[in-house]
């Protein structure tokens, strides 16, 4: 029982797909004024239920944040309502500013970032840290990697 809990627990942390997207390919979908918004946050402090660069960001603030004001899209407060909305990529590459998703709590939408194009990410990750970028390749969250999702529609 004991060794097959361990071996459930294991596979939850691997994408759902059976590789990842090709990140080094770049493609558009018009949505740059997002990445680029999501961008200028880097630095704000992280804040549990946070939703503006004053009071500090959680991930889902940031990303209702940034969506509202850099493409007029008002979204679901908790990251999993936000799993919800727009659609899968499956496995193709995200575009910039296209969402992120990711499983750390043992859920496919317990984390989300946004997508900035060359294998990045913005999001803002955790008690005591800040708004950041990171290599979506990393081991870290290459192993914890499980969608991308398009919530507003292309612009071309």
């Amino acid at each position: 029982m004991g060794s097959s809990l361990s071996l459930l627990s294991a596979c939850a942390i691997f994408p759902r797909f059976s590789s990842l997207p090709d990140f080094d390919k770049e493609v558009s979908a018009g949505l740059e004024d997002i990445s680029i918004a999501a961008i200028g946050l880097v630095g704000v402090p992280y804040r549990y239920g946070g939703n503006t660069p004053k009071g500090g960001f959680d991930c889902s603030g940031l990303i209702g944040y940034v969506y509202e004001r850099a493409a007029n899209k008002k979204l679901p407060r908790t990251t999993h309502e936000i799993g919800q909305v727009g659609h899968s990529l499956g496995n193709q590459t995200p575009a910039p500013g296209d969402l992120v998703f990711f499983n750390t709590q043992g859920g496919p939408h317990s984390h989300v970032g946004i997508y900035v194009g060359k294998g990045r990410f913005v999001h803002a990750p955790s008690k005591g840290g800040t708004v950041r970028l990171e290599k979506i390749t990393s081991s870290y969250w290459a192993q914890r990697y499980t969608e991308a999702r398009r919530v507003v529609p292309s612009r071309y």
